[in-house]
């Protein structure tokens, strides 16, 4: 083996260590999000042994919590509230915040959204907007030219193409390309 090859194949084998190391990195940023203070000073109550100071410790992290959430510094969700919340931001990027999909596993992320036609218009050159039961405007992005308009009531299926895009099926016409616009 000459110097050359020495040398390449240490920086292989060097570039493959620092590959493998940055590996468990990423995987601990995936960790379930840490519990807030308030709820945690709850729990805390559990281990006080005397029944009656743990009674008063439950009623005052209690108060701070229902305080809390009255000033808006700590919100509850639960899972059929944040996916709600999921299904009224289809069609958004939001992948930083962990209970709209970044930290949540494969299962719950919605791979598709099925509502019905409020409008639909055409604008510009062969490009239609549509709005869909739930307040959601949308914009076909490709050119692709339906035969007719869709109708008020119509059945629609978005769901996620490459890229961050988006394809939309109106009724039975055409899969069209889309991106959401409010």
């Amino acid at each position: 083996m000459n110097l050359v090859q020495s040398r390449s194949t240490i920086g292989a084998c060097a570039l493959a260590l620092a590959v493998l190391s940055a590996l468990p990195a990423t995987a601990k940023d995936k960790d379930a999000p840490t519990t807030p203070a308030q709820i945690q000073q709850l729990y805390d109550c559990r281990a006080i042994p005397d029944a009656a100071a743990r009674l008063a410790c439950f009623d005052r992290q209690v108060a701070a919590l229902e305080q809390a959430q009255t000033a808006n510094d700590i919100t509850f969700f639960d899972r059929n509230s944040a996916q709600k919340a999921r299904r009224g931001l289809f069609g958004f990027t939001l992948r930083d915040l962990p209970f709209f999909g970044g930290g949540d596993d494969d299962r719950e992320k919605m791979s598709r959204l099925e509502s019905t036609i409020k409008w639909a218009r055409r604008e510009g050159f062969n490009k239609m907007r549509f709005e869909i039961e739930d307040g959601a405007i949308w914009l076909q992005t490709d050119q692709t030219d339906l035969p007719r308009d869709p109708k008020a009531g119509e059945k629609v299926v978005i769901t996620p193409g490459a890229v961050g895009s988006y394809f939309a099926e109106i009724g039975s016409l055409k899969r069209i390309r889309v991106r959401r616009e409010r």
